[in-house]
């Protein structure tokens, strides 16, 4: 599942054409942790999935992988 959601995130930036400094700003996240997330050597705390679900209009399940 951390595999998805780092996947997920990429797709998610890019397809907003944003770099990981923009999605910093936007979101108040620090772009080191955003990296990490997306390199997939950090987990995410349960407060900033919800932060980039919010941003990006989608649900934590999305961000998580977990479609059905």
């Amino acid at each position: 599942m951390k595999r998805k959601f780092a996947e997920k995130l990429r797709e998610l930036r890019r397809e907003k054409n944003l770099s990981m400094k923009d999605l910093s700003i936007k979101t108040g996240l620090s772009t080191t942790a955003i990296c990490q997330w997306e390199n997939n050597t950090t987990d995410i705390s349960s407060d900033n999935l919800i932060i980039l679900a919010d941003f990006f209009g989608v649900t934590t399940d999305y961000l998580l992988g977990r479609e059905y």
